[in-house]
């Protein structure tokens, strides 16, 4: 049979990183095995849910290419895939457990609950509850009915060990005693977790559930209700957590965790694919860059390390900036010219000559960049009509004495050079300083102050043939005008 998997987010809160990688285990788990990978959205948290968060996780998982075979705005034969269109189903399914003597309805007030888990704590104790409605007579149960008490009901955890084989970690087994008897079912009718989603996993005919190392306690419960629904509990892989570089749970403090950020940051979304597949599982081999396809043939759930996995931007950026300089520069180009137009230094409708030149710019500023929002920051000399200096530009490169008049020698020079290409300007740069007693570095470095306002920048004879002679000699202009207002 071919696997069926799931990814089911809550949607109180865009994408995150974590879920992202859930879903893309499951996703290359379902593509490796000819599967089918479901979308199903957990949104019976009514105050927190909201359309807004469910599009932005549909959102980030389709920038990621994730595509889901069965869910939001696909269907499927399984549906309805949102919980809050399921509560019916949840219902008559706690209450057919109730039935079959595997659960009961429980009376107890929240403030007697939290007053006994006040009291254990007191002792030092841990408390789990103590079946007091099991207990009820019939009487009392009447009585409680007949004055229409709100009720809830709990799962009855039967006596003994429950065990499941983990494909990440093995086998594991947990004792019935640490277990309490769980809601299943709140007196506001809702479902908890752990009845909606085993409910929807054997609706739905789910055969591997991989998710969270942070679910394994859940899991023993969902493998009795499964047992008490009568049907096969799947099969179980819970993957490492993300951890940020001070070895704690990944969060805000770290720094971005929704997936849509990460696009606004400029990766690249295969890169980030990539840089996900790899926090927490491993090829069996020392590759590190691997396109999708790569990833589908070699992704097996025992490649999935028992550790938990260490989110770092630095490789995140290296990994970005490999991916940028295998792009297509076609490909390049639409990726960045939307950044160039949102920061209004780049046309609508560029003409052909502007999108060649855009071209050649790209090109040579392509080794430099990490994000494609480099390009913006790297590109803004060449895009804009006057540049302002940097601070630490002028007082490293423009104090040298008489610089105003080497200035001038070099603008004599560059009006005459013939064509204005890269050795030309070279050429003209260099013999102007030879000619006047200067080492090349420091005219070489005044000019690319003119040029750029700052320290660094590709090579300087690129810039200027890219720049064209007009724009680089207004700019030499604009660097004696400074120079002489300073004398």
């Amino acid at each position: 049979m071919a696997p069926r998997v799931r990814f089911a987010p809550s949607p109180t809160g865009y994408l995150h990183v974590g879920g992202a990688r859930t879903a893309l285990f499951n996703w290359l788990y379902a593509r490796r095995h000819g599967g089918t990978f479901v979308l199903r959205i957990e949104d019976t948290d009514v105050e927190r849910s909201s359309e807004e968060m469910v599009e932005g996780i549909l959102d980030g998982l389709r920038w990621l290419g994730l595509e889901w075979d069965e869910g939001p705005h696909v269907g499927g034969p399984y549906g309805p895939y949102f919980q809050s269109e399921r509560l019916e189903r949840y219902h008559v399914m706690a209450e057919r457990l109730v039935t079959d003597d595997q659960a009961y309805y429980c009376y107890c007030t929240p403030e007697r609950l939290k007053a006994e888990r006040d009291k254990a704590e007191a002792r030092g104790e841990a408390w789990k509850y103590d079946r007091t409605c099991l207990r009820l007579p019939p009487e009392e149960i009447a009585r409680l009915e007949a004055a229409g008490a709100s009720r809830a009901i709990r799962f009855k955890v039967p006596e003994g060990h429950t065990s499941f084989d983990d494909a990440v970690h093995g086998r594991i087994e947990f004792d019935h005693d640490n277990i309490e008897d769980f809601v299943i079912l709140r007196s506001d009718r809702y479902p908890t977790y752990h009845l909606s989603v085993v409910v929807d996993d054997v609706d739905m005919e789910i055969t591997d559930v991989i998710r969270g190392d942070d679910h394994i306690s859940n899991t023993p419960k969902h493998v009795l209700l499964f047992s008490a629904f009568e049907s096969p509990a799947p099969r179980f892989a819970h993957v490492p957590l993300i951890l940020g570089p001070d070895k704690k749970r990944l969060s805000k403090r770290h720094g971005a965790t929704s997936v849509m950020e990460y696009k606004r940051l400029g990766y690249l979304s295969d890169a980030m694919v990539n840089f996900l597949a790899l926090l927490g599982w491993s090829p069996g081999d020392d590759r590190e860059l691997m396109t999708r396809a790569e990833l589908i043939e070699a992704f097996s759930l025992e490649g999935i390390s028992g550790g938990n996995a260490v989110f770092n931007v630095e490789k995140l950026d290296w990994m970005n900036g490999q991916y940028i300089a295998r792009l297509p520069l076609d490909e390049f180009a639409a990726h960045v010219e939307p950044l160039l137009r949102a920061a209004g230094v780049w046309p609508e409708i560029p003409t052909s000559e502007q999108r060649a030149w855009l071209m050649r710019v790209l090109e040579l500023l392509r080794p430099r960049a990490k994000r494609l929002t480099d390009f913006v920051e790297q590109a803004w000399p060449f895009l804009v009509d006057t540049v302002e200096y940097d601070a630490e530009a002028v007082e490293k490169h423009l104090s040298a004495p008489n610089l105003h008049d080497h200035v001038s020698a070099l603008v004599n020079a560059l009006r005459t050079t013939t064509p204005f290409d890269e050795p030309h300007v070279e050429a003209a740069v260099r013999g102007t300083a030879s000619e006047r007693g200067l080492k090349a570095g420091s005219l070489i470095h005044a000019t690319r102050v003119a040029v750029t306002g700052r320290t660094t920048s590709p090579g300087l004879f690129e810039v200027l043939a890219l720049l064209g002679r007009d724009r680089t000699l207004q700019r030499l202009e604009q660097l004696r005008t400074y120079l002489s207002s300073r004398s």
